[in-house]
């Protein structure tokens, strides 16, 4: 009875998009924070330029994350800490924008790039999708940023968050924009956990789910696919996880050197 409810209620508050607008989703795999790692010890290190070129040149959509500095600004940056990915120590929203450009990756892999620079590189040649790291508790500015580096991008693109009301935030102030919500059961399995993810999609009402193909098969994916939202998947690694996403999803976020 409570599925059945909830089906109806879906269909109402988080209306599937038009096919047209997110078939792009659909047309290819997309590379986890770009193609690096891997067996090869010289390949480029994750959302560097490096990564996203070599992507470019393989092919693939590209998936990055955005985390906002001191000013506002977004950069292509997974972690709040800066240690891993830089050596250096503090946090990444609390360093002027001037000064992370100038922030040297580990490696030869240049210096911490911004979403402008990223979508500049990019240049149409293939989609991307933009995480906006939902640990940012004050995420408007981040947001804005976004949009406006979006505003003057041609080609295509979407964004997406764990955070549904980063989603919403999107869905209320850049209606053009495609937009997703990332889902992970992780931790909220069983009947609360479903409700929790229908209440979390009927305000964020997105145009597709990224789900983590850990939880694939499941009923929750399976029936948002069936009326029509895309589902894409991360972050497969194995040849397992390739095969069950094949089944499972329209498209992978993939992180394994052979794609």
């Amino acid at each position: 009875m409570l599925s059945y409810l909830s089906n109806k209620i879906d269909a109402i508050r988080a209306k599937p998009p038009l096919a047209s607008h997110v078939a792009f989703l659909q047309e290819q795999h997309y590379a986890h924070r770009g193609l690096h790692g891997g067996i090869d010890s010289n390949a480029p290190l994750e959302n560097s330029m490096g990564a996203f070129e070599a992507a470019l040149k393989a092919g693939y959509g590209i998936e990055c994350d955005v985390q906002p500095s001191v000013d506002g600004m977004a950069m292509v940056f997974h972690d709040q800490d800066l240690k891993r990915l830089t050596g250096q120590d503090g946090l990444i929203s609390q360093t002027r924008t001037a000064d992370l450009k100038a922030m040297a990756l580990n490696g030869d892999n240049g210096n911490i790039p911004t979403l402008e620079e990223v979508l500049t590189l990019v240049a149409r040649q293939k989609p991307i999708l933009i995480e906006i790291k939902s640990d940012v508790e004050n995420f408007a500015p981040l947001c804005l940023s976004v949009r406006r580096a979006l505003e003057g991008y041609r080609g295509k693109a979407a964004i997406m968050s764990f955070n549904p009301a980063i989603v919403r935030w999107f869905r209320k102030t850049a209606e053009h924009v495609i937009c997703g919500l990332v889902i992970s059961e992780e931790g909220s399995k069983g009947l609360r956990g479903r409700a929790k993810r229908h209440a979390a999609m009927w305000l964020a009402k997105p145009d597709f789910l990224a789900y983590d193909i850990r939880d694939l098969p499941c009923k929750f994916a399976r029936s948002q696919r069936a009326r029509g939202m895309p589902v894409l998947t991360w972050t497969v690694r194995t040849d397992k996880q390739k095969q069950t996403a094949k089944k499972h999803s329209d498209a992978m976020i993939f992180e394994t050197p052979n794609g």
